[in-house]
């Protein structure tokens, strides 16, 4: 949105009041409040990930992940290599073929799961549905009998689903959800979900590299009863003689990961369950949303990205403003230089604008410290116009 004509900009004075944590980064997330490198639990560096020790803690990972999302009976969680990333290549390349596949993205991380399934699967039955930046797809064109993939929330549009309604319960296909953004910030409708995948670099602030994988029973069967036509690395084979590989599921992970990382999971899973569960980190992403919606309203020059107000996102809550790229980047350049805010500036493929991480890791009192300074950096770069 660059139109500044009668553009009307209040005389802003420098704050003084800064955020204690200047980290709204949209992955990695800034860590959690409190945290301390040093109260880490980590007993588990310098053994094997496969003693009784490392197998123990890693299914750990697996049933506390499960007990705190309160997970259906039989949903399985397992810990995958290379992130988020990681966890939905191996599911596309494992579980689709065996029907039609209708590919929903309205963002840069959903067309990249539609280009890998279009051009390196190579299928022959798959629908697009496509939606500028700011806008969902049409959801009422899918087809239930084919598999559905798509963003529960789109990370670089800021963009989400408001809910799960338009999915069908008696459906044939298998939905798969990239649910990075989302997980532990948003209600998830698990038994509409047959695959969701997260990394715990985001809503939690974890490290890097690691992917979680979540399959529902129906998932578990097309690993049991389709063999997919093409060759499968090592890092993404999740069945053994034709049966699910359940040792996955229970810690015994495919590759080495790190322990100093899965201590790290761990500490954030434990802060959630003491602030008080998922719901809890969901009502504490949706104050903070609060705070920048406050801030929209009362100026004329900043704007969702999000068309819809239902669809605006809680974690990556991207921005428009009255103002040129130059100006924008400027804008994010000064911000972070005043010590105020880092890394915010849009994603590289989306429009022009600021993106603000507002997950449960992200203090209100701290986005309430940052909106002056919007305000006030706004006025910097514009005070020419």
């Amino acid at each position: 949105m660059n139109d500044q004509t009668n553009l009307f900009i209040k005389p802003v004075s420098k704050p003084s009041l800064k955020p204690n944590n200047p980290n709204f980064s949209s992955g990695p997330c800034s860590k959690r409040p409190g945290y301390d490198v040093n109260q880490l639990k980590i007993d588990t560096l310098g053994r094997s990930h496969r003693s009784a020790l490392g197998k123990e803690t890693l299914a750990k990972v697996c049933d506390d992940t499960a007990h705190i999302l309160d997970l259906p009976e039989g949903y399985r969680v397992g810990l995958v290599p290379a992130s988020d990333t990681g966890a939905v290549e191996m599911t596309l390349w494992s579980m689709l073929g065996a029907r039609g596949v209708d590919v929903l993205s309205w963002e840069s991380f959903g067309k990249g799961w539609a280009t890998d399934i279009v051009n390196q699967l190579k299928l022959d039955n798959v629908n697009c549905y496509e939606a500028d930046y700011g806008l969902l797809p049409d959801f009422t064109q899918v087809d239930f009998n084919n598999d559905v993939v798509f963003t529960w929330n789109g990370t670089t549009s800021g963009v989400k689903v408001s809910n799960g309604d338009w999915i069908d319960e008696n459906r044939a296909g298998l939905t798969i959800c990239d649910a990075t953004s989302a997980v532990f910030a948003m209600e998830l409708p698990w038994e509409k979900l047959d695959v969701v995948t997260f990394s715990w670099q985001k809503v939690l602030g974890g490290e890097g590299a690691h992917g979680m994988l979540i399959l529902s029973p129906r998932a578990v069967e097309r690993l049991e009863s389709y063999t997919p036509p093409w060759p499968l690395p090592k890092i993404f084979r999740m069945t053994k003689n034709g049966k699910l590989n359940e040792a996955i599921f229970r810690g015994a992970t495919i590759n080495t990961p790190s322990m100093l990382c899965v201590a790290d999971y761990l500490d954030a899973l434990n802060w959630v369950s003491d602030m008080g569960g998922v719901k809890a980190a969901i009502n504490k992403s949706a104050a903070n949303l609060a705070v920048v919606e406050n801030f929209v309203a009362d100026n004329d020059w900043i704007n969702f990205l999000a068309v819809e107000a239902t669809t605006i996102s809680n974690t990556s809550i991207c921005l428009t403003l009255k103002a040129e790229p130059a100006q924008i980047k400027e804008m994010v350049s000064l911000l972070g230089s005043e010590g105020v805010a880092f890394d915010i500036g849009a994603y590289r493929d989306a429009p022009a604008g600021i993106r603000i991480w507002g997950g449960a890791t992200v203090e209100a009192t701290d986005l309430e410290a940052l909106m002056p300074w919007m305000s006030w950096a706004y006025q910097q770069v514009v005070k020419n116009v």
